[in-house]
This record gives structure tokens, C-alpha cells and sequence, in this order.
């Protein structure tokens, strides 16, 4: 996603964009059957046993993170061959299901046998999502919103973190950082808006 600011002088900054986890989901509101869901933590997810491939919540979703599988797109690493370990895992824990929308849910399977363990989402690799572990440029945080000492309520109150479209109602917990927009004195999270613990993103 790229977003243009400075008017006759634009500048335009990019960023890699995924479910924004919003408190208040309008995917959640749509959804006919129930199938899309948010957990005590915050984290909105989709039962993929309850969808029925409508995709009220594809255009309900403001920030187009939504997915219909309306088929197997998924040829593998090596078409033909004997599928990788990698390739066997991953059906293993997502198993798409074609006919159902899905999206990013934070890994959840990671975060709570994580938590089982007695680990720390955002602190602890085995709880944390994948995608914060492997990010080679460590632009990505995560952490828990409603903990105000935590390191990634630390970088948003500090750098001016801030939510795509606010304008919406809807709350993301996905924070952005960019020193040319959005960065103001009082940018803080919001008291109380999140339920406990509420594990968030953050992109910098």
C-alpha cells in the first residue's frame, strides 16, 4: 500500500499491509454465520468450518485484507515433486479450504501454545508471529497495547505511531511508523480501548 502526502510536493510512503486486528470489526458484524470471530485477546479469526464463501466480510473489510480461496492456487515449491518439509507443515497448521475466506490472525496457534509454555508474545520467538521472527530489516513489533511499560507501546507513544483510516471507527490494532506522516506530540494508545491482553502489531 502507498499513501501520497505534501500536496504540490508529494511524498509517497509504502507499506506492507495485513488484517489490522480491529476492536471494532465490521468484517465481524457482516459475517452471516458467525464464522468470523475475535478472541478475548483481540485477535479477529475466521472458522473456516462456519464460512460459506459470501464474502460480506471481503468488502465490509475497509482495508482490503480479506481472501477468497476460490480454488487451489497452491501448485507448491516444486510442481510435480515430493513436497518439502516446509510444505507439509504449513498444510498441517493452515489447511486452506477453497470455497472460504481467510486472513492473517497473528498466528494465533503460535501465541497461545506459547503462552502455554509460560512464554511472552513479543518477547519470546515461540510466541511471537512469524512474521515479526523473520523479518530481516526488524521493521515489525509486537507486543501487548494494554501494557503501557511494554516495548511496543514504548515505540508508538515515542515515534508518533499511528492507525491507518481512524476516520472508520474501527480501532486497528495494527500501529504504523513513518517520521514524515502521522507523527504527532500526543500520539498515545488509546486507555482501555483494547480487552486484556491485547497482543498487537506494529510496522515501522
Amino acid at each position: 500500500m502507498a499513501l501520497e502526502t505534501g500536496g504540490d510536493e508529494p511524498t509517497v510512503s509504502t507499506y506492507s499491509v495485513r488484517c489490522n486486528q480491529c476492536q471494532n470489526a465490521p468484517c465481524i458484524e457482516v459475517c452471516p454465520t458467525g464464522a468470523t470471530q475475535q478472541r478475548d485477546d483481540g485477535i479477529v479469526w475466521v472458522d473456516q468450518d462456519k464460512c460459506v464463501g459470501c464474502r460480506y466480510c471481503v468488502v465490509a473489510c475497509p482495508y482490503q485484507n480479506r481472501t477468497f480461496l476460490s480454488k487451489d492456487k497452491d501448485i507448491g515449491f516444486f510442481p510435480g515433486e515430493i513436497e518439502t518439509d516446509f510444505e507439509k507443515a504449513g498444510k498441517e497448521l493452515y489447511s486452506h479450504q477453497t470455497g472460504t475466506t481467510e486472513k492473517c490472525n497473528f498466528c494465533a496457534e503460535r501465541i497461545d501454545a506459547g503462552l502455554a509454555k509460560g512464554l511472552k508474545p513479543g518477547i519470546d520467538r515461540e510466541a511471537t508471529p512469524a512474521c515479526v521472527n523473520t523479518c530481516p530489516a526488524q521493521a515489525l513489533t509486537f507486543g501487548d497495547l494494554d501494557d503501557p511499560n511494554s516495548e511496543v507501546s514504548r515505540i508508538i507513544k515515542e515515534k508518533g505511531g499511528f492507525q491507518l483510516h481512524p476516520e472508520y471507527g474501527t480501532d486497528p490494532s495494527v500501529y504504523f511508523i513513518d517520521g514524515k506522516i502521522g507523527y504527532s506530540e500526543t500520539s498515545e494508545i488509546k486507555d482501555g480501548s483494547n480487552q486484556e491482553p491485547a497482543p498487537a502489531g506494529l510496522e515501522k
